[in-house]
């Protein structure tokens, strides 16, 4: 269940420079080397890049296009899934129709003219992939109710349940401007890669409801003539989910991450490969027992080893792996306490110049693309010169139990003026995920910190960032763990700075607000809690979500199986114990952590009289995307916890 990025802000001369933060989506590389495409847009007040354009820049520096987009500068003109033909003459990218799930194919020359209309689609599309052919396949969903990700907002809930399935499918764009499509109608693919001699694909893919079967997909070779599809690999346990699979430049060995991950889309593992030449061929794990998580993963150009991206404590790494000899974790090509970001993995490169790009960011320095040999970069752009939050940033250790957590604090430059600050405990979604360093630009944080608090951002079992062992060891212990090492790592917080104990606030969003409603069950010491999207009962949430699939590896059995399992880490178990005063907030159609889960928690402190309030947001999925929703709930936020702490 993943937090909005929006959610990673005394006055507002923290922030040096009165332009907005101009955000970058996503990039893309050209064969040539020399040229750059990217989807980046400025933020509003709410955080969010609403309007996103697509420029291409020359690596030089030289030259930059901005592309004008046939539906204009609105909020729902999104583009999306750049990729460069073959022969880098043009770019493709997807754009939504504002106001439906439609989409449309365009194409523009690499210096931003020529844009032109391919192919009109009656739902979502995406993945675009150049295939050794030339070729171009997506991922299309024809007559799409509704957003491809269970964090979309759902469809309305009427007629017969269970009836009609949407499968997102493989296709082949034709010369006519229509899909061929390459994979079964009874099948919901994920993700995919070519096969390099252009014949067919590998893929995860899983029958049935494409929002909920993600964590039972299995791996499939997929025939492009016959779009016939067969199984290469089901994973042996229920906590391992498979992403990213890449075939190897021979077309012997699929590569994939498969690991516990509670979302599709939040990426972690371990790294895996499987021979495809050989039938009985088992997956082999090459990083098994690192103290990392692998969050990316792709082959080298010459085919002889993989290049891992990973998340290690507070470092971002890119390491060699090779599948002939693994062994004990190597020495990282590339280590920064920074973010670094493509769109779909760390980097985006070309193999035939060696030309890579990232886009990196910290906390206090706003994000910017830099390019250049694989960690060799320089930067490319500087749209964001000069905003830069002056706010003091420490990553801090401590030991929980058997554990070493890590987490992240941020104190306003010059706030305290020799008093203790008050603080904000904001726990982040998943929870396999991690917070990690992204610019603390507008938006639910940015805000926080100008109201002069400190932002102290924990992670703590069940996270990324330390391997597989401890992204497990909350299974069947939600809440209990977790919190413990969220109470720790609030004292380690309080040693390394100054900090007013009675004066702490807790928020979260997703699994962040389950743990915020978790938290005042458990415990007095915090004096505000802000829950988004939050779950307040594990047994009647079963029932009622559309993801339910997720829960199996978490809890071990279905709440029909096991229902004390559920009942253990349920906040309504012990809601007689909540005195905290707690705001609640969540979108109307919210599939992941739906709406009724919030109305029970603020039913039962408003039954015993703990001071609550509870906004749903109309329309609104589980990423709230209408930025005057976002920027209401930002500041009903801001404002309680300074009704309480203040």
């Amino acid at each position: 269940m993943k937090s909005p990025r929006s959610l990673l802000p005394l006055a507002a001369a923290l922030l040096c420079g009165a332009a907005p933060v101009h955000d970058f989506l996503s990039v893309a590389v050209a064969p040539d080397g020399k040229h750059i495409a990217a989807i980046e847009g400025d933020e509003d007040a709410s955080g969010e890049p609403n309007i996103q354009t697509v420029v291409i820049r020359t690596t030089d520096g030289s030259a930059t296009a901005a592309v004008a987009l046939p539906c204009g500068r609105v909020h729902d003109c999104t583009p999306s899934s750049l990729a460069w033909a073959p022969d880098g003459a043009a770019l493709a990218f997807v754009l939504r129709s504002p106001g439906s799930h439609a989409r449309a194919l365009y194409t523009v020359k690499q210096d931003g003219t020529g844009l032109a209309r391919t192919m009109a689609f009656d739902g979502t599309m995406g993945a675009l992939r150049y295939g050794p052919r030339g070729q171009l396949a997506v991922l299309a969903t024809q007559g799409a109710a509704k957003e491809t990700g269970a964090v979309e907002a759902g469809a309305a809930l009427t007629g017969e349940l269970g009836g009609d399935v949407h499968e997102q499918r493989l296709a082949i764009v034709q010369p006519d401007g229509t899909l061929r499509w390459a994979s079964p109608p009874d099948l919901y693919v994920y993700e995919y890669d070519w096969r390099p001699d252009g014949a067919g694909f590998v893929g995860t893919a899983a029958p049935g409801d494409g929002d909920n079967n993600w964590w039972v997909a299995k791996l499939y070779a997929f025939d492009a003539a016959t779009a016939a599809a067969r199984v290469l690999h089901a994973p042996s346990s229920p906590q391992q989910q498979m992403n990213q699979p890449a075939v190897s430049p021979d077309g012997k060995t699929v590569s994939f991450i498969a690991g516990l991950m509670s979302d599709f889309g939040s990426v972690g593992g371990d790294a895996f490969v499987l021979r495809l030449d050989q039938p009985d061929a088992r997956p082999l794990n090459l990083t098994p027992n690192w103290h990392a998580t692998v969050t990316s993963l792709a082959w080298s150009c010459d085919g002889t080893h993989l290049v891992a991206s990973l998340l290690a404590g507070d470092q971002t790494q890119i390491a060699q792996i090779e599948p002939a000899s693994p062994a004990a974790q190597p020495l990282p090509m590339v280590s920064r306490a920074e973010s670094l970001d493509s769109g779909d993995a760390q980097f985006a490169g070309d193999c035939h110049t060696r030309t890579t790009a990232t886009v990196h960011q910290t906390f206090t320095r706003a994000p910017e693309i830099e390019v250049g040999p694989l960690g060799d970069w320089h930067d490319l752009t500087h749209a964001n010169a000069g905003q830069n939050l002056a706010a003091t940033t420490k990553s801090i250790t401590w030991t929980s139990d058997a554990f070493h957590a890590q987490g992240w604090l941020l104190l306003p430059t010059g706030a305290s003026n020799g008093a203790k600050l008050p603080m904000i405990t904001s726990i982040h979604g998943g929870p396999a995920a991690a917070n990690q360093p992204y610019f603390v630009g507008q938006g639910y944080h940015r805000r926080l910190l100008d109201a002069g608090y400190a932002l102290f951002l924990p992670n703590p079992r069940g996270s990324y960032g330390q391997g597989e062992a401890f992204t497990r060891a909350n299974v069947r212990d939600f809440g209990h763990g977790d919190l413990r090492d969220v109470l720790a790592g609030v004292t380690a917080a309080e040693h390394a700075a100054p900090i007013d104990d009675h004066r702490l606030g807790i928020t979260g969003w997703s699994y962040g607000g389950y743990m915020t409603m978790w938290t005042v069950t458990q415990t007095q010491r915090f004096r505000a809690a802000v829950a988004g999207a939050g779950i307040a009962n594990w047994q009647s949430y079963y029932g009622e979500n559309g993801i339910d699939a997720w829960m199996i590896p978490y809890f071990g059995a279905s709440v029909y199986a096991n229902p004390a399992v559920y009942a253990k880490s349920a906040p309504i178990t012990f809601i007689n114990q909540v005195r905290t005063p707690t705001l609640e907030v969540v979108g109307e159609d919210d599939i992941e952590c739906p709406a009724p889960q919030t109305e029970e928690f603020w039913h039962a402190l408003h039954d015993l009289g703990v001071p609550t309030a509870s906004v749903i947001y109309a329309g609104e999925g589980h990423h709230m995307r209408d930025p005057r929703h976002i920027e209401d709930y930002e500041k009903r936020a801001v404002a309680w916890f300074a009704r309480y702490l203040k």
